[in-house]
């Protein structure tokens, strides 16, 4: 069993999410289904839901977020997320996490597949986030490479819809492996 380190990627999330003015929360981001906003309060749900999945209990506050409703954001919600993705780094760290099933957002997983996904879901938005708001994103390639494999163990053609994310787009001939990710998560990684 791997043990994830999911700090630089939450560190990268809550750079980008302090980065935030309240003047770019209606903007579009790659996430096509969410504005700036709806994005994070998604990730500040999933935040709470992937720590609750890691202690294998519900976490106070994860009903209902994640959903992607920037009118659920409260006074004082970018420091509340940037606690919430220290938590979420920590919780992920104990070895215990990864043992057996748990659950996030009501669906039954192996701990080690939940790490996958959380760290997946932080890589990913956290590049939207930048891309969408014109702040730098900082790639961890231990976390990109995580990332890219898990995403390229689904077989989702293109023609087949939605894959994790989105339907998948042909990379670049010269893709990076982030650039890869992306792609396989349905972005244009060069698109601005």
């Amino acid at each position: 069993m791997d043990i994830l380190d999911l700090g630089p990627a939450t560190a990268t999330m809550r750079r980008l999410v302090l980065g935030i003015g309240d003047d770019q929360l209606a903007l579009p981001t790659p996430c096509t289904a969410y504005t700036v906003g709806d994005l994070v309060e998604h990730v500040g749900g999933v935040a709470l839901a992937f720590t609750g999945a890691a202690h294998r209990r519900p976490v106070p506050g994860a009903d209902g977020g994640g959903e992607g409703d920037a009118s659920r954001l409260e006074e004082g919600w970018r420091h509340r997320i940037v606690r919430d993705l220290d938590v979420l780094a920590e919780a992920w760290r104990s070895p215990a996490a990864y043992d057996g099933m748990t659950a996030a957002a009501g669906v039954a997983l192996p701990g080690a597949v939940a790490a996958r996904i959380a760290l997946d879901e932080v890589v990913v938005h956290g590049w939207d986030l930048a891309r969408a708001t014109g702040q730098r994103f900082d790639a961890h390639p231990a976390s990109v490479a995580a990332c890219l494999e898990f995403v390229s163990g689904f077989d989702v053609p293109p023609e087949a819809g939605d894959g994790p994310f989105g339907p998948p787009v042909p990379p670049p001939s010269d893709a990076t492996d982030l650039e890869r990710l992306l792609a396989l998560t349905g972005r244009d990684p060069r698109a601005r």
